[in-house]
């Protein structure tokens, strides 16, 4: 079973520095620092399509599991994007899991007066 609208916005709302914007047609776009980190789309009688990062492990192990897939057009462009979008695709824990992961990788990249000024590493 995947995330409904709600506990996705609430698990990536609760993460340190996160904004929101609603773009791309409709999509439920988190952002910290400026950089996308998970994007979602939910329609009525469809099944959520829950995008984020991962890392070249998890490119290789997602990529081909079933109800997940390479995510459109960031896939494309080279970046290591994946969408669960169909059955049986990703529990609601794993789903929190690689959010988590997306969001951690696109804090590790960001430059460090970004991080201190978001309150996410000490000003040294």
């Amino acid at each position: 079973m995947s995330l409904l609208k709600a506990e996705f916005n609430a698990f990536c709302a609760a993460l340190a520095g996160t904004t929101f914007v609603q773009q791309w047609g409709g999509a439920q776009v988190w952002k910290v620092g400026g950089k996308v980190f998970a994007l979602a789309w939910f329609e009525p009688g469809r099944q959520p399509e829950i995008t984020f990062k991962v890392s070249e492990i998890g490119w290789e192990v997602l990529r081909e599991a079933a109800g997940c897939r390479p995510a459109p057009y960031m896939a494309s462009r080279g970046l290591k994007w994946i969408q669960s979008f169909a059955k049986p695709g990703l529990s609601k824990k794993e789903v929190k899991t690689y959010l988590r992961a997306s969001y951690d990788m696109v804090v590790a990249a960001l430059p460090m007066r970004t991080k201190v000024t978001l309150g996410l590493e000490d000003a040294r």
